[in-house]
């Protein structure tokens, strides 16, 4: 007999799970689903990610419900639209034995007509985002006036992304006599006064000591100068051949950036974070999850609700504002009883920071450093070694071939064919590395770090002073109103003048144009390959660029275009604040400060195993030019660090 049986499940519930590969209970299922199951009391479950709380509410959810009466009779909240599907999807899961279970999912970033139908079709469970449940109460659309069940469902998420007014507002529709059951990884104040405010008398349930984290996942931490940052973040890649993870950045921004040099740099990686669309955001999901994308970088709040199995390592590429977040993110990793590693890339001034994390997880990190050039090299030669080893062969389509290969062989002896085959494969990681310098910092070297802002690869690629040492800056007349990111420019320069993706330096993508920079050899190939090419019926006009913004690189810029003249003047320091209005030009004023605000018209992601295809025409024949292929899709890596 299944476990989950003698817990109370009914066999129709068991019979689906079992299928899905339930087999025994986690201990949060195991205390809560016996709780649960009498629909008696209000509850508090504090348990880590990964852990099994879908599965811990949504059994005796589906054991409570009447399936005769076609109303809402349980409501469960969630912070992101990704947790919102994947506990619609469970449930369904769990419940598609019974006939007549009704599950509909409710959040942002999908046509709301679509869901409004499916409520007014008839649901019994209404799995939502707190936002876009506001809509629909706000929309008179539906009727919580007899729901018996309210879960709250990373409770602790929700209140960090201010959602406590909608949460007040949508439990005020239902009724005092439901039962609220919250679950939560950790127990703030906050989540506190909720249960004391919408509670009575709760059932706690705590697995592991409060707020403490997988005892499942190692904790590491390396120590670099600013400046190394991606650099190190790469050779640790590297020194990880089999690595299948998730790379958190603080900003929308930063996580574009880095995933764009990523792909640049041959990895097979792409960004996930709020400025996507729902569409670009499942497309950019089914190829994680489908292991086509070796390394997503995410936002923490862009991360919420990921439950992808076997992910091996996560990596702080920025370590999170608030303590509590990198529970969240470290729970990624370590799910379902596995191992994982969590790793932090810092600067000397982090380590406090680290104490910290440590005091709050109740766990050490491991001080670790990064791995040099040879041990690298060697990693990656044993972990080719261990593939070859382990490749599946299909004899019946290869057979036809080895006489031929046989022959071939000949005259080499089994050691050289070995020494040869390595060195096909490895003589690239053997040149790239040579000479490679140590990327660790002293965790006492504090003063240098100061006014190191530069976090990208050593050649200064994203985030130098002015324009990178042998490049040259470009004016391109395309920007993101013509449905262009970072990464699609790059896929579009290449194509259109057959160059490298390692001769392409910083892209600082804008509204109607963007700026790039080329090695210096080859700006005259460059302009001259897009003399002829349009876009939708525009020339492409592309001219080496004469502005220098003051007070550092992408600092503010004020262009004013009136007939042929333009005027622009810089101002402010690092990344300063852009604003954009329309009408035959474009006006700009830059303020200063580091990072300020940047108000775009459109952004997005679509790095990673591919551009979009964007039709450069060439002027003489009108013909679509070359089809926009993968780029550093599965390739060979190419790097720019050492």
């Amino acid at each position: 007999m299944n476990p989950f049986n003698e817990l109370g499940i009914r066999e129709d519930i068991v019979n689906a799970i079992t299928e899905l590969g339930f087999e025994t209970p986690t201990p949060i299922q195991e205390g809560a689903i016996p709780v649960l199951l009498s629909g008696s009391n209000d509850f508090v479950g504090l348990a880590q990610t990964g852990t099994g709380k879908t599965a811990a509410f949504g059994l005796p959810l589906l054991e409570l419900i009447d399936y005769k009466k076609n109303f809402p009779q349980a409501l469960i909240l969630c912070p992101t639209r990704e947790l919102c599907l994947q506990i619609s999807n469970d449930i369904k899961n769990y419940a598609k034995n019974l006939p007549n279970a009704s599950v509909v999912a409710v959040y942002g970033g999908a046509n709301i007509v679509n869901q409004l139908r499916d409520i007014k079709r008839g649901v019994q469970i209404v799995v939502a985002t707190p936002g876009r449940m506001k809509d629909i109460l706000n929309r008179k659309a539906i009727d919580f006036s007899q729901v018996g069940f309210v879960v709250l469902d990373e409770a602790d998420e929700m209140l960090n992304m201010g959602f406590q007014e909608d949460i007040d507002d949508i439990l005020s529709t239902t009724p005092k006599t439901k039962k609220t059951w919250l679950f939560s990884a950790t127990m703030p104040r906050e989540v506190r006064a909720i249960a004391q405010n919408y509670m009575t008398d709760p059932k706690e349930l705590t697995m592991g000591t409060k707020n403490t984290g997988n005892v499942n996942i190692e904790h590491e931490y390396y120590i670099v100068k600013a400046r190394d940052k991606y650099a190190a973040f790469k050779r640790i890649v590297d020194y990880n051949p089999e690595i299948f993870g998730i790379v958190f950045c603080r900003t929308k921004i930063e996580t574009q950036e880095i995933a764009e040099s990523l792909v640049k740099d041959g990895y097979n990686a792409d960004a996930l974070h709020g400025d996507l669309s729902q569409q670009q955001r499942d497309k950019v999901m089914k190829r994680y999850r489908d292991r086509s994308l070796q390394l997503l970088i995410a936002t923490d709040v862009a991360a919420r609700g990921i439950d992808v199995n076997d992910v091996t390592h996560v990596i702080n590429f920025s370590l999170p504002d608030e303590i509590e977040n990198y529970t969240h993110r470290s729970g990624r990793t370590g799910r379902a009883g596995k191992t994982g590693i969590s790793i932090a890339i810092i600067n000397s001034r982090e380590t406090g920071k680290i104490r910290q994390i440590e005091k709050t997880i109740g766990k050490q990190f491991t001080k670790a450093e990064v791995p040099t050039g040879f041990d690298v090299v060697e990693k990656q030669l044993f972990g080719l070694v261990h593939k070859v080893h382990t490749v599946e062969v299909n004899d019946q389509q290869i057979d036809q071939y080895i006489p031929r290969i046989m022959d071939e062989f000949i005259d080499i002896s089994k050691e050289d064919i070995i020494k040869r085959f390595v060195s096909l494969e490895f003589n690239r990681f053997l040149d790239y590395y040579k000479g490679a310098r140590d990327l660790n910092a002293d965790a006492d070297d504090r003063g240098k770090e100061r006014g190191e802002r530069g976090e990208r690869s050593e050649r200064g690629e994203r985030g130098g002073r002015g324009t990178s040492a042998g490049f040259t800056r470009l004016f391109i007349n395309l920007g993101a109103v013509d449905d262009f990111t970072r990464g699609d420019l790059l896929g579009y320069i290449c194509n259109n003048t057959g160059i490298s993706g390692r001769s392409v330096g910083k892209i600082d993508m804008k509204g109607v144009f963007s700026f790039f920079e080329v090695e210096t050899e080859f700006v005259e190939k460059v302009t001259e390959a897009f003399k002829p090419i349009d876009f939708h019926g525009r020339d492409v006009r592309i001219e080496v660029s004469g502005d220098a913004p003051s007070g550092g690189s992408e600092g503010g810029e004020r262009r004013e275009r009136s007939g042929g003249g333009e005027r622009r003047s810089g101002s402010g320091g690092y990344g300063g604040g852009d604003r954009r209005s329309s009408g035959g030009g474009e006006r700009r004023s830059g303020g200063g400060g580091y990072g300020g605000g940047e108000r775009r018209e459109r952004s997005g992601g679509n790095s990673g195993g591919g551009f979009r295809d964007f039709s450069g025409k060439r002027k003489d024949d009108k013909k679509d030019g070359g089809s926009r292929g993968g780029f550093g899709g599965g390739g060979s890596r190419r790097r720019n660090d050492k």
